[in-house]
């Protein structure tokens, strides 16, 4: 626990990418709410977003937002997750079960 301590006093002040790593139940989203609240971004939002939790049909719409009548049923203008947490932080939870393509725009945000 030490350790982990330690790299959250490492990080939380930089302003990089971080992956926490951890079966599931174990903690992932406290570190990151920590990480978030020893940081310079502490008081903008902390969006959690559990990826399993959302229906591949909507993830990306989620995530990116999207503009009225771009899709059957997009009746107006919504902003994704990124935009809200503008300034703050995003902790994407389970990660590794978003799609392929959803994961190569990931990296292009």
């Amino acid at each position: 626990m030490k350790k982990v301590i330690d790299q959250l006093k490492h990080v939380s002040n930089t302003n990089t990418t971080v992956l926490i790593l951890g079966e599931s139940g174990t903690g992932k989203e406290l570190v990151a709410r920590a990480l978030h609240q020893n940081s310079d971004r502490k008081n903008k939002p902390f969006v959690p977003v559990n990826i399993s939790a959302l229906p591949e049909s909507i993830l990306e719409s989620e995530l990116f937002g999207h503009e009225a009548g771009s899709f059957t049923g997009a009746m107006s203008k919504r902003i994704g997750k990124f935009e809200y947490a503008n300034g703050g932080t995003l902790f994407l939870d389970e990660v590794g079960e978003m799609p392929v393509d959803t994961q190569i725009k990931l990296l292009r945000v």
